[in-house]
């Protein structure tokens, strides 16, 4: 994980900074001229965690959403009610064949059509 450094003359942050003739990198006051060579060329480090299943994000306040198609052929599992929307995954993976989510328009319950989501694991 990257640290932040701080000036040792006048205690403000330390920012990167490249010296192009050297080519190394630096900790660099802006208010003051001190500068330190950085002990590691880390700047910024970004973790990406994998994701294993689709993940279909936020779905509060999805049935006010005038913009999404609804149907009424599925029963939602939780309260049998018939009036849902719908929404493809929002992953951006190009491996990832579409994955529609449906949301109950009565009880906000998230789910999949069954006989879908049971081929989609078949063919994992």
């Amino acid at each position: 994980m990257a640290s932040l450094y701080f000036c040792a003359e006048c205690n403000n942050l330390l920012y990167p900074e490249a010296d192009r003739t050297n080519s190394v990198l630096l900790f660099a006051c802006r208010n003051c001229p001190y500068r330190t060579e950085a002990t590691s060329p880390l700047v910024f480090r970004n973790d990406l965690k994998d994701v294993t299943k689709e993940q279909p994000g936020v779905v509060d306040e999805l049935m006010t959403d005038p913009t999404l198609r609804r149907t009424h052929d599925l029963t939602c599992p939780k309260c049998q009610h018939t009036e849902a929307v719908l929404f493809q995954d929002q992953s951006k993976r190009t491996y990832n064949k579409m994955t529609l989510f449906y949301v109950c328009c009565y009880c906000n319950h998230l789910f999949q059509d069954e006989p879908v989501k049971r081929i989609q694991e078949e063919e994992e």
